[in-house]
C-alpha cells in the first residue's frame, strides 16, 4: 500500500484537506503511517459513533484533534513508506475498534483485509474454457458478472429488457430518488468515486454505474432492450436454450440471473384504480412529461420511496395527503442532506489509505454493527415494543427523535410512532420526511386505500381526499423472484412451481436443486434487512459463481447442481436463524415475509459469515457431470 509521492502534494493544499477530515480515519491513518502505538491510546482514541452519525469530529477536543492533524501532515509529507503497509490479523482488527470506538470481532479482519487491499486474491488469469454464460439483466450484479466473467476469459453476453445498463437505477427517476447508504461504501469495491453528496441522489449513482460500464466496455457485450421470456435447460447437451420476448433463441451452457428483487412495480388491487381520470403511476414508472405544480396529490404507502418523493415535491404541490397503513421508524444521520467538501474529496484522492480507511468505518457502522441487537431476546418482558434490551434503547432513541422533529405537532407524533420494534422493517434515514409532514399542505391519514374514484382517493376509515394525481408508493413483487421468465429445469418443472407462488429458496441464495448450471444473484435470503451495501452481497456471489465456473472448466465439468440435502441443510439453517430474529416477530408485518410468515427476502447472516460462506465454491455440494462436447 502506498500514498501519493510528496512531491505530488501541496502542502498548503493537505492542510486545508487535513481541517476537513474525519477525525477517527485519520488516526487510523496516522498509525499505519507511523507505526507509533500512541496513536492507540488515550487521548488519541476516538469515541464511539453514535448510531449511523460520521462523528467525524472523533469526540477530541480542539487542541487534540490539531495535535492529530499536524503529526499526520507530517507523516503524509514525509516520503516515507507506511510502517505497516499491509496490517492483518489482531493487528488490524486492533486499528478497526480503534477507529470505530468500539470492540470488532477477531473474524472481521480477513473479509477487511482483502477490501482494502492489504491482502489479495489471486490476480485474474484467462481461464481455458469453451463453455458460455448468458446474464440476464445489467444492474449491479449483471454489470459486475460481465466483469469478473470477462477478468476470467469466460464467453458471454448479457441480456437487458432496458435501453441502457443501471437497472432499477435506470428505471426509477422519481422525484428525491437515491440510496439510504453512503455513496462510498455504494460502490464496487475496486471502482471508488470521487462522489458529490455522502448520499447519492439517482442521477449519479446511474451515472457511477454508466461510467463503470464504460471503463469495462460492458456495453460491447450487453444486447440492450431485449426481455428473456423463457430458459430451459437440455439435459441431454448440458445447456440452456434462452428464448426473448421477441422470439430469438440463444444457447449457453450457463445462465447467470441478475433481475433483482426491486424491480418489477407492486400495484394493489384497488377497487376503482381504473377509473381515476389523472395521471396514476407508480413511483417506478414516473411519468417523464409530469407537472405537478400546485396539483393535488395522493401518495399511497409511506415506506423508502414514499419518504424521498415527499420532501422532494412537497414545495411544488398545492396539496399532498399521504395514506399511511403503517408509520416506519426512522433513523437520523448528520451528513445525509451535506455535499462531500472539496477538501475531502481531495484528501481521497491524495491519500489512498485516508478512503480506505473511511469506507471502512461506513462498513462497520452501516453494515454488521447492529446485526446482534436483532437477535429476539425470548425472557425479554416487553415484546410488543421490543425484542431486546438493546433494541429498546434503540428505540427510545429513534422516539425521542420522532419528538423533537415533530415538536409542537402532537398529531403527527401520534400517527407517526410505530407500535412494533426498532429495524422490524428496514430502517429509513430521514431526508425531510418530518419536516414535509409539517408543512400547512401536507396532510399525513392513517389508513390504507379502500377505493379510488374518478378524482379522488378514499382511505378504509372512510377519509376522501380529492385529488388530480396518484403516486402508487406501494413496493415492489419481491416475492415473486425471477417473475415473469419461465424457467425450467432437468426435470422440466418450472421454478415458479418449484417454489410455488412466494417461497422461493436455493442454497446460499444462489443455487438451486434441479436446475442445473443456473446461477442467482440477490436470490432468496440474501437482501440486506439490518443495512449495508447491497453491492457487498452481489461481489460475494459473482466471485462464488466465477470461482465455481472456474473449477468446472479446469475440470472438464459440463454440469453442476446442487444436491437437494445440500440446499435442505441451507434452508433449515437460515429459516432457523431466522426463526430467533426480529423479522419473525409477532405482529411483524414487512415485506421480508411471505404470507406463511416465512422470511423468504432477507440475509439472516452478518456479511462477514456469508462473505465467509461465499469464499469458494464447494464441488461436493453438487451432483457434477463431465463434459460431453
Amino acid at each position: 500500500m502506498t500514498v501519493t509521492a510528496p512531491t505530488a502534494l501541496r502542502r498548503d493544499r493537505l492542510v486545508r484537506a487535513l481541517d476537513a477530515a474525519n477525525m477517527p480515519s485519520l488516526v487510523a491513518v496516522l498509525y499505519q503511517l507511523t507505526g507509533d502505538r500512541t496513536w492507540l491510546q488515550d487521548p488519541y482514541r476516538p469515541t464511539r459513533s453514535r448510531g449511523m452519525d460520521d462523528n467525524d469530529g472523533g469526540g477530541f477536543a480542539p487542541e487534540v484533534a490539531d495535535i492529530i492533524r499536524a503529526a499526520a501532515l507530517d507523516a503524509i509529507t514525509s516520503g516515507r513508506p507506511p510502517a505497516l503497509p499491509s496490517p492483518t490479523g489482531d493487528d488490524l482488527v486492533e486499528m478497526i475498534s480503534a477507529a470505530v470506538g468500539e470492540s470488532v470481532p477477531p473474524e472481521f479482519a480477513e473479509m477487511v483485509a482483502e477490501d482494502m487491499g492489504f491482502t489479495h486474491a489471486p490476480a485474474p488469469t484467462q481461464t481455458p474454457c469453451d463453455f458460455s454464460v448468458v446474464v440476464i439483466g445489467a444492474g449491479v450484479s449483471g454489470m459486475l458478472a460481465a466483469i469478473k466473467l470477462q477478468e476470467a476469459g469466460i464467453e458471454h453476453i448479457v441480456l437487458e429488457k432496458n435501453s441502457d445498463v443501471g437497472g432499477g437505477w435506470f428505471e426509477n427517476t422519481y422525484p428525491g430518488a437515491g440510496v439510504d447508504t453512503p455513496s462510498h461504501l455504494y460502490s464496487y469495491s475496486f471502482a471508488p468515486r470521487s462522489w458529490s453528496t455522502h448520499f447519492g441522489k439517482r442521477d449519479e449513482v446511474w451515472q457511477y454505474l454508466s461510467d463503470v460500464a464504460a471503463e469495462h466496455d460492458l456495453r460491447d457485450r450487453i444486447r440492450f432492450d431485449t426481455e428473456v421470456d423463457s430458459a430451459v435447460y437440455q439435459p441431454d447437451t448440458q445447456s440452456w436454450t434462452v428464448t426473448t420476448m421477441d422470439g430469438d433463441t440463444l444457447t449457453a451452457d450457463i445462465v447467470i440471473t441478475a433481475t433483482g428483487q426491486l424491480n418489477r412495480p407492486k400495484v394493489p388491487n384497488i377497487p376503482g384504480l381504473d377509473a381515476f381520470d389523472g395521471p396514476i403511476f407508480h413511483t417506478a414508472e414516473w411519468p417523464d412529461d409530469l407537472d405537478l405544480q400546485g396539483k393535488r396529490v395522493a401518495i399511497v404507502g409511506t415506506g423508502a420511496s414514499a419518504m424521498q418523493v415527499l420532501p422532494a415535491i412537497a414545495e411544488t404541490v398545492g396539496h399532498a395527503t399521504v395514506f399511511q397503513r403503517s408509520p416506519q421508524w426512522v433513523a437520523s444521520s448528520d451528513v445525509y442532506f451535506e455535499p462531500i467538501d472539496d477538501d475531502v474529496s481531495y484528501l481521497m484522492e491524495a491519500v489512498p489509505l485516508y478512503r480506505l480507511w473511511y469506507r471502512v468505518r461506513l462498513a462497520w457502522n452501516f453494515n454488521d454493527r447492529v446485526h446482534p441487537s436483532l437477535q429476539v431476546d425470548p425472557d425479554w418482558e416487553n415484546p410488543s415494543r421490543s425484542i431486546n434490551a438493546i433494541n429498546d434503547a434503540h428505540r427510545r432513541v429513534f422516539t425521542r427523535y420522532v419528538e423533537k422533529e415533530l415538536d409542537g405537532r402532537p398529531d403527527l407524533i401520534e400517527k407517526s410512532l410505530p407500535d412494533y420494534p426498532p429495524f422490524g422493517k428496514r430502517m429509513l434515514l430521514d431526508n425531510g420526511w418530518y419536516a414535509a409532514l409539517k408543512r400547512d399542505n401536507v396532510t399525513l391519514v392513517t389508513e390504507g386505500v379502500a377505493s379510488i374514484g374518478p378524482d379522488s382517493v378514499v382511505g378504509s376509515g372512510g377519509h376522501v381526499a380529492e385529488v388530480d394525481v396518484v403516486i402508487l408508493a406501494t413496493g415492489f413483487e419481491t416475492h415473486k423472484l425471477l417473475s415473469p421468465i419461465d424457467i425450467r429445469g432437468r426435470s422440466g418443472v418450472s421454478i415458479k412451481d418449484f417454489w410455488g407462488p412466494e417461497d422461493a429458496h436455493a442454497h446460499l441464495g444462489i443455487t438451486v436443486p434441479d436446475f442445473p448450471n443456473l446461477f442467482l444473484t440477490c436470490g432468496p435470503g440474501t437482501v440486506l434487512g439490518h443495512g449495508g451495501s447491497y453491492i457487498t452481497i452481489a461481489e460475494c456471489q459473482v466471485r462464488y459463481i466465477v470461482d465455481l465456473l472456474r473449477t468446472m472448466a479446469n475440470n472438464n465439468i459440463g454440469s453442476v447442481e446442487c444436491k437437494p440435502e445440500v440446499e435442505q441443510d441451507y434452508v433449515r439453517r437460515h429459516d432457523d436463524a431466522h426463526s430467533r430474529m426480529i423479522w419473525t416477530h409477532q405482529g411483524m408485518d414487512n415485506w421480508y415475509r411471505n404470507d406463511a410468515g416465512r422470511v423468504v427476502s432477507t440475509l439472516p447472516w452478518r456479511i462477514v459469515d456469508y462473505w465467509n460462506m461465499t469464499r469458494h465454491a464447494d464441488l461436493d455440494d453438487f451432483d457434477v457431470e463431465s463434459a460431453r462436447r
